[in-house]
């Protein structure tokens, strides 16, 4: 699937924009501050309805205006076309619009439009809290595995009413009972899809990995969020006066983890930041492929500031794996030059230039 056509109004610095890109490479270049990553926000808003920027919605929308809203229409898989819209305002309130009607949640836009996202703070997955990489993991289960969501949502709600009955201790025993035997069905549910979802992962990310750096002791690990030799059952039981204590439930798969080590430490406090990039790109990549495999559709992939912290060979071999994956790609970069001999010459390759918020296509080779 690709996006045809974009437009956008009152996001960040960015002027009314409309454009349509390339199914395939579509490079924004532009002086820094000119708009180039606030487009790439305005289609991740798209795909999402929110930021990957900033948490609180006001500093995206223009000074002095209410709201911001994107539009798209997407070339889906299957031949058909889909529109989109979003429109997001101060209070915090979204509106969300699939072919005219309202959608009643993110996971719809994420189903019509998924999104992989490159950029400089992409470390997080390796350095930051498992909650990051569960997300990484659980973005690919949605997108391959149907029954996923109904599970997920099923935990979310034994979780709550765990919970809340750890804190105020106002339900009777057979209640009790039930949400823990439900707790313990979606768990398991949701462990034998990722369990499944790592397995199909882990050797399309090595061989994705090898294609761009040796890391011969890096490896991917899972820890589903309790002991591996126990039921989860008896954990909840063993641990229930702690979780009384603390208030919340401590074992089970919202604790779950992506572990990647290289040896046996932690890849992140052994890699340098360019190491890093790379071991993200291939694992973003190698999920691609997976949601290939899953659908006729693909990724749409945001890729910002691309030519950072890679010299020309890692740069050459990452614009050939993105290449490989036949998705559309939107890439910034300060310098054009940097990318323009990284493709194949039959791969159609578009070029936008952003200035002051304003959005121009122009002809390869012809950059200022």
């Amino acid at each position: 699937m690709s996006l045809t056509r974009v437009s956008v109004t009152a996001v960040r610095n960015l002027h009314p924009v409309t454009f349509s890109p390339s199914p395939r490479i579509n490079i924004l270049y532009g002086e820094n501050g000119s708009g180039k990553t606030s487009l790439l926000e305005a289609i991740h808003l798209l795909g999402l309805a929110r930021s990957f920027r900033s948490l609180r919605l006001n500093p995206v929308i223009q000074y002095e205006q209410p709201s911001c809203t994107v539009f798209g229409q997407v070339q889906l898989g299957n031949g058909m076309s889909s529109n989109l819209g979003v429109a997001r305002d101060r209070q915090g309130e979204f509106q969300i619009r699939i072919d005219g009607q309202n959608a009643r949640s993110t996971a719809q836009l994420a189903e019509t439009l998924p999104l992989q996202l490159i950029n400089p703070d992409s470390f997080r997955l390796l350095e930051g809290a498992p909650k990051i990489r569960r997300q990484f993991l659980d973005w690919g289960v949605f997108h391959v595995e149907q029954r996923f969501m109904v599970a997920w949502q099923r935990l979310q709600k034994a979780l709550r009413q765990r919970n809340s009955w750890l804190r105020h201790g106002k339900l009777d025993g057979a209640s009790q009972a039930a949400w823990d035997r439900e707790l313990c069905t979606a768990s398991e549910e949701i462990d034998a899809y990722r369990r499944s979802y790592i397995q199909a992962l882990k050797p399309v990310f090595e061989q994705t990995l090898g294609e761009l750096v040796q890391l011969d002791q890096l490896t991917l690990s899972y820890y589903r969020g309790w002991d591996k030799d126990r039921e989860l059952s008896e954990v909840l039981n063993s641990s229930l006066l702690r979780d009384q204590q603390m208030g919340h439930t401590q074992a089970g798969p919202q604790r779950a983890d992506l572990r990647i080590r290289l040896g046996s430490h932690n890849a992140a406090e052994i890699l340098s930041r360019g190491q890093q990039k790379l071991v993200v790109c291939a694992l973003r990549i190698a999920q691609g492929h997976l949601i290939n495999q899953a659908k006729r559709g693909q990724c749409v992939y945001l890729v910002d500031d691309l030519p950072s912290e890679l010299d020309e060979k890692h740069r050459h071999s990452l614009c050939r794996l993105l290449e490989d994956l036949g998705c559309q790609v939107f890439i910034t970069c300060v310098d054009p030059e940097l990318l323009m001999d990284g493709w194949r010459t039959d791969t159609p390759v578009a070029m936008f230039h952003v200035e002051h918020g304003h959005v121009s296509q122009t002809t390869p080779g012809s950059e200022e």
